[in-house]
């Protein structure tokens, strides 16, 4: 069942690791099928690089598995996956990751400005990298704490958890949501330390808008 998404969201926990974007089995991916509506979603404390794109597991809205291989439970943030699909009905992928300068951010629950023009493509509504309220791992609460920020950016900072990044498009596209998510958080604090009581200069939310000449408009 939806064997290519499953192959998709094993590729990505993969490439995520490689990236550096989570070690030790922590972070988790997903994405969601038009079709059905139903989600692939990464098992429960599988190495990566042991895993297969059959053990990716398959539920629906409600949290209720579908299908998966005996012996193998879904993701313990299964519910903020969903939370995040409820809330946001236009995306198709989620990705959570413990990148360690966005952590640092996470931890400090301090929203991450908007200082490079990358920032433009995690679609920032209020200028900054919003920080969602904690909740504990695996719980209603830590499911519901998403969907307001979500409501502001497509990445966002956990607090003393650690980052979520969608897209509308494929888990690829949150992939590099994630990415430039960590990024930026290393750049701000960087820029933070020579700064020191100097102000950092911000973008206003028109330089956040994605722009392109008319001979090159995207398809």
């Amino acid at each position: 069942m939806l064997e290519e998404l499953k192959a998709t969201v094993l590729e990505t926990a993969r490439a995520a690791e490689a990236m550096g974007l989570c070690r030790h089995k922590s972070g988790n991916f997903s994405a969601r099928d038009e079709a059905t509506g139903l989600v692939c979603l990464t098992p429960s404390g599988l190495d990566r690089q042991r895993m297969t794109a059959a053990d990716i597991v398959v539920i629906d809205p409600e949290a209720r598995v579908v299908e998966a291989k005996p012996g193998i439970r879904p993701s313990s943030e299964a519910l903020m996956h969903l939370a995040a699909y409820e809330s946001r009905p236009d995306i198709r992928a989620v990705v959570h990751t413990h990148s360690r300068f966005a952590l640092v951010f996470a931890v400090l629950r301090q929203p991450v400005p908007a200082v490079v023009a990358e920032m433009a493509h995690l679609n920032l509504k209020n200028g900054q990298i919003p920080v969602a309220p904690f909740g504990q791992q695996g719980t209603p609460a830590l499911a519901e704490s998403v969907k307001a920020p979500l409501q502001e950016s497509d990445a966002i900072l956990l607090a003393s958890h650690g980052a979520l990044a969608v897209d509308a498009v494929s888990p690829e596209g949150a992939l590099l949501k994630a990415a430039y998510l960590e990024e930026v958080s290393e750049i701000y604090y960087r820029a933070r330390l020579l700064a020191g009581d100097k102000p950092i200069p911000r973008l206003g939310t028109d330089d956040l808008t994605l722009r392109y000449p008319e001979a090159v408009q995207p398809a």
